[in-house]
């Protein structure tokens, strides 16, 4: 796609500077991935696409850094022109997406193999992974890109500088595949979707509940017979539930439509997004929800519901129990045992 850097007619003698507009879009696109880390990565763990988000978080403010320094020194004095800027910056987050797929993929399958190790050696094997993939990426921009200026002069007399800049292919096609695979899925079990989405809502909070009893070492045993007693009569009332892969895929559907919509609308109507602003902290975490789904179904089917997966937006555990039902697997939940003083026993109620 070409990025339009100047205009300037003749005849009124006007000329037009669109730095400043591409300032915007990466301040805004810096805020953005601000608010999204904010909100879906509240807990730091040690799976690489983790480390990944904060990673792009800081790139995006050396991104937004740069373009600020050229559009306030200006094209003659800055040492770098706004198209090297614009064209390297594309190229560099456009060859992000293929290998963090596959690197993440690839640390949620081997998590459990894993888990004797520090989180320190997690850690760090997870930031000289980022390293590599960005100097890769940096190396691929310079090798792959020649920013060069083009003047279209119109017959009017209008004068356009311009620049070409990549799109990400593979993340335009990512979005349109998945959205158009959520739509067939969810074809089949329409008329389903909202008595299981009420029960979701139920499971989610007595998930909920339990976890503030499981933090109480005075839980009484009363209540938990009262809830256990609640939850076989909810099992009676739903006589069908979705399989496993369905209930998995509702859980994904559900907190990412919204975004997967937008995002396919803006392909549909023509709306070119270049590389810099389109592989952001959004994007990664529905690949992050999309992978880490698939895993722990992988997982799920071989092993049992819970594996050492870190916490997401979408309530994998929940959507489990949608499929599984509740009494299948049980929490264990702290009691406290005034004959075993002061030892901490965990009794499955």
């Amino acid at each position: 796609m070409l990025a339009v850097l100047e205009q300037s007619e003749e005849g009124s003698g006007g000329h037009t500077d669109n730095t400043g507009k591409y300032l915007f879009l990466m301040l805004f696109k810096l805020g953005m991935d601000a608010a999204v880390f904010h909100l879906c990565c509240q807990k730091l763990n040690t799976s690489f696409l983790n480390t990944f988000s904060v990673s792009i978080v800081f790139a995006d403010l050396a991104m937004t850094l740069c373009m600020a320094a050229v559009w306030l020194l200006g094209a003659e004095r800055s040492p770098v022109s706004p198209c090297f800027s614009l064209a390297h910056i594309s190229a560099t987050f456009g060859a992000l997406p293929l290998p963090v797929m596959c690197l993440g993929t690839l640390d949620y399958y081997i998590e459990d193999t894993c888990t004797g190790r520090s989180a320190f050696r997690k850690h760090l094997r997870n930031v000289v992974l980022t390293l590599l993939v960005w100097i890769l990426a940096v190396i691929h921009s310079f090798c792959s890109v020649k920013a060069e200026l083009m003047e279209l002069v119109y017959e009017t007399g209008k004068d356009v500088l311009m620049c070409e800049v990549e799109e990400s292919k593979l993340v335009n096609f990512f979005i349109f595949g998945l959205f158009t695979a959520v739509i067939l899925t969810m074809l089949p079990f329409w008329s389903s979707i909202p008595r299981w989405m009420k029960e979701a809502d139920r499971l989610s909070e007595s998930r909920e509940i339990q976890n503030k009893q499981m933090s109480d070492l005075f839980t009484s045993s009363p209540s938990t017979e009262k809830k256990g007693s609640k939850e076989d009569y909810l099992e009676e009332t739903i006589l069908t539930r979705p399989p496993l892969w369905f209930s998995l895929t509702l859980g994904f559907t559900v907190f990412w439509t919204p975004y997967l919509t937008v995002s396919v609308a803006c392909l549909l109507f023509g709306f070119g997004v270049p590389a810099y602003i389109a592989v952001n902290l959004l994007w990664f975490e529905c690949t992050n929800s999309l992978l880490m789904g698939v895993v722990f179904w992988v997982k799920s089917k071989l092993q049992g519901p819970y594996s050492h997966l870190p916490e997401n937006v979408c309530l994998w555990h929940v959507f489990w129990h949608l499929s599984k039902g509740t009494w299948q697997q049980h929490l264990p939940t702290a009691v406290f045992d005034p004959s075993m003083g002061e030892r901490n026993t965990l009794y499955y109620v």
